[in-house]
């Protein structure tokens, strides 16, 4: 394990030319948006907040540009729509795989993004919505694009306690709601962008929690919390506020599944002023708060001051696919048949979504997860499609002490649960909608320590 210097400045500055990206995703009332097996309705009725859409592009002085693009949606049932979309910016932009980093927010409040809906109510509008989203795509990097300027990227840690653990047990049975008994990782990651003049042009949250506010009797479309904390930031700092999805498997608000657009507001209030206190200490674009020299006093102190901070130019960029097994899936009949025959709409809708995650899989024994890495002067960004418990964030971030850790959930697609091995004798949610076997997230631990490792010699070159 890596050891901590406390002398070393973790913020990661990253000099580059930068360029910032917005628009507006939010779809047409009708869409199909039944994301929640109890719910009554399928469409949503209203608008409480619009979806949004952000890229950050960033082109290093001495390597391809990294783009990432944030979108306020929930989670890719099926590949190919995902891999269309991706691809179709790939093509255009003629990037390789590794500059694209395309991450969900995973709002539980926003419409469905599965072609093979289409046969639900208001299933008709997904195809050209997902047509919508790639020229929306488009039209978002190619403004970052066009906007560049002389930068940098700045990173801080603060906390927010509005993440709490989600998986609790009451009289044997396993249910997904507040925990009061377990901790949970409070960590809250800011990312500064400042052009040369030390102006600050945009903040980045990373943070890890479930945008599971609004539940099954919302019927209004919204990025749930993600909405408010990003007006209660914007309407003080006057920049945009981009949001980035940590690994949030096993967290969510104290206060969800409700209806309330008020409580949904409280929470992203709650993460909005935990961002703005952080930043309260933190605006010193080209300076670093560092160990200064011990002082003799009552107590031999010490003593830490601002120094002028050397940015870096250095980016690298690197793919590192990790092999875990499968379960012993039912095969792809056995679930359409189950779904065929089943009458209950909650099992219904539970069948579907086993059927999509199936169908992605076909006869696969074992799983190739990519994990994006990319080295942005002493920051590291670990981006994966799956919802990974928290203990893959915190167990990393521990290992790699000098190294501020950027963690993406839900980034280039969407499978399923990663958990604890220690989750798999338990009936609960995450082990059993995951096709992953048990051990899997282990090894993507192990696997993202070495694929860093990797990254932070001198012999990375771009994938």
């Amino acid at each position: 394990m890596e050891q901590k210097d406390p002398r070393k400045e973790t913020t990661g500055g990253l000099q580059a030319k930068i360029g910032l990206g917005q628009c507006d995703i939010t779809p047409s009332l009708g869409i199909y948006s039944r994301n929640w097996g109890a719910a009554t309705f399928d469409r949503a009725v209203a608008v409480h907040q619009p979806l949004l859409m952000h890229c950050l592009y960033m082109a290093p002085v001495d390597s391809p540009p990294a783009i990432i693009l944030t979108a306020d949606l929930g989670w890719w049932k099926n590949a190919e729509d995902e891999r269309a979309l991706r691809f179709a910016l790939l093509d255009h932009f003629n990037l390789t795989a590794s500059q694209l980093v395309f991450t969900l927010s995973h709002t539980h409040a926003g419409p469905s993004i599965c072609s093979t809906d289409i046969h639900q109510p208001g299933g008709e509008l997904i195809p050209p919505y997902l047509e919508f989203l790639k020229a929306q795509a488009i039209s978002c990097v190619q403004q970052a694009k066009d906007g560049l300027f002389e930068g940098s990227l700045h990173w801080s840690y603060g906390v927010c306690d509005l993440a709490c653990n989600r998986d609790l047990e009451i009289n044997g049975e396993y249910l997904i709601g507040f925990n009061p008994l377990k901790e949970a990782d409070h960590t809250l990651l800011l990312g500064r962008v400042y052009d040369n003049t030390e102006k600050l042009k945009a903040v980045i949250c990373n943070y890890a929690c479930h945008p599971t506010s609004f539940a099954h009797e919302n019927e209004l479309l919204s990025p749930d919390f993600v909405g408010e904390m990003r007006h209660t930031v914007e309407a003080v700092l006057k920049v945009p506020c981009l949001f980035l999805q940590g690994a949030s498997g096993d967290l969510a608000p104290k206060r969800q599944y409700v209806k309330d657009p008020a409580l949904v507001e409280a929470n992203g209030r709650q993460l909005g002023y935990a961002v703005l206190g952080t930043l309260v200490q933190e605006d010193h674009a080209a300076q670093r708060w560092a160990f200064d020299k011990a002082l003799i006093s009552g107590a031999p102190l010490a003593c830490w001051s601002f120094q002028e901070q050397v940015l870096s130019t250095e980016f690298k960029q690197l793919v590192h696919t990790v092999k875990v097994p499968y379960k012993n899936l039912p095969s792809l009949e056995a679930i359409f048949q189950e779904y065929e025959s089943c009458t209950d709409r909650v099992m219904k809708d539970r069948l579907w979504r086993k059927y999509n995650t199936r169908k992605t899989i076909a006869d696969q024994r074992e799983a190739t997860i990519p994990v994006w890495l990319w080295k942005m002067g002493d920051a590291i960004l670990v981006a994966q499609a799956n919802e990974a418990y928290s203990c893959y964030q915190s167990i990393i971030r521990a290992e790699f002490p000098n190294h501020t850790i950027v963690f993406i959930n839900i980034a280039n697609g969407y499978v399923g649960y990663l958990a604890p091995a220690e989750c798999y004798d338990k009936d609960i949610y995450a082990v059993w909608q995951s096709p992953y076997e048990q051990g899997s997230l282990e090894i993507l631990i192990e696997q993202t320590k070495l694929g860093i490792q990797t990254l932070l010699t001198d012999e990375t070159r771009l994938d």
